[in-house]
């Protein structure tokens, strides 16, 4: 059973060195840094973290090769896992709100498994060609320093059945993100057989002594990729009528008509919100359910240091003592 916890990257950058600090003296297994579209690239905020901690596991989830290229994705990385001692992971997605910037991926399973082939080819420095059609390497020279572990381990984000079985010969994990809900479990298995690859579940969390007040804080975060992930995997089983009236709000930017559209029910199962007890039995739940590890997603609480220390003095101790 482990358990992360996940930044967004909108803070000073002197911030996420004691947020992360914090979080492995409170428990957490690992520390994930989030590289949305929009928000700052995630790897200054990880080199602070590495610099900060000792123990935890820390990575990017995730990073796209359509803003970053291999290349640049695979030099980032090797210098992470330097920093922290060999602590890194490396995530990787298709990427989404790309059209802001005018992008859309032609192939983007293709592209995907290329992007996953070619950083391990230069970690590994490699000087044979490696053929692609999106991402293709002409071989005969290297990266010219030594990474200290070409074999980082690699995590999927993605909820694509196409892409999760093109994936499952090179990562370690596979990253649902946006849910808490138990149904996942099955319906990942169902997805990847008996392939040894561990399930991610990860979601908005919001935690609070006002149990109330967390929900409706979740409900405001929830409202931007509710949309985005409402169809997805085993689904939400949202009504048509509802769903349409969640994208008309978001899409004016009108968050807090969209949050008045989410019902306890539905937040149960994309948010992680409520008193600890109540995050606690949520993360319990994905466990039976087969999830390797979950994320607990920003903002964590009403304040994030509130939440980070609500997560690591209450939440974490009820999950390892039950």
């Amino acid at each position: 059973m482990s358990v992360s916890i996940a930044f967004q990257t909108d803070k000073p950058l002197s911030a996420y060195g004691p947020l992360a600090a914090a979080a492995e003296e409170g428990g957490f297994d690992g520390v994930s840094v989030f590289n949305d579209m929009l928000y700052q690239p995630a790897w200054l905020p990880l080199l602070e973290i590495a610099r900060a901690t000792n123990r935890v596991r820390i990575g990017p989830a995730a990073v796209n090769p359509f803003t970053c290229h291999p290349i640049n994705i695979a030099a980032n990385i090797a210098l992470i896992d330097e920093a922290s001692q060999g602590r890194a992971y490396l995530g990787f997605a298709r990427g989404a709100w790309l059209d802001f910037v005018g992008l859309e991926p032609q192939r983007p399973v293709l592209a995907l498994r290329e992007a996953m082939l070619a950083v391990r080819y230069l970690l590994l420095r490699s000087t044979e060609p490696l053929v692609g059609e999106i991402f293709p390497l002409a071989g005969g020279d290297a990266l010219r320093w030594d990474a200290i572990r070409p074999d980082i381990p690699f995590l999927l984000g993605s909820w694509g059945p196409r892409m999760i079985r093109t994936g499952l010969d090179l990562v370690d994990e596979i990253k649902l993100g946006g849910t808490a809900n138990p149904a996942v479990g099955s319906w990942f298995r169902s997805q990847v057989g008996d392939a040894p690859v561990k399930l991610v579940a990860g979601a908005v969390t919001v935690v609070d002594e006002d149990g109330a007040a967390a929900r409706a804080r979740a409900r405001r975060e929830v409202a931007l990729y509710l949309p985005v992930v409402a169809e997805l995997g085993p689904g939400l089983g949202i009504d048509p009528e509802l769903l349409a009236a969640l994208r008309a709000a978001t899409a004016r930017y009108d968050f807090e008509a969209a949050a008045r559209l989410i019902s306890n029910d539905l937040l149960r199962l994309i948010a992680f919100a409520g008193t600890p007890t109540d995050v606690a039995d949520q993360a319990l739940d994905l466990f039976a359910a087969g999830v390797d590890r979950v994320e607990f997603g920003t903002p964590h609480g009403l304040t994030e240091k509130t939440g980070v220390r609500l997560l690591g003095e209450r939440v974490l101790p009820a999950l390892r003592h039950r």
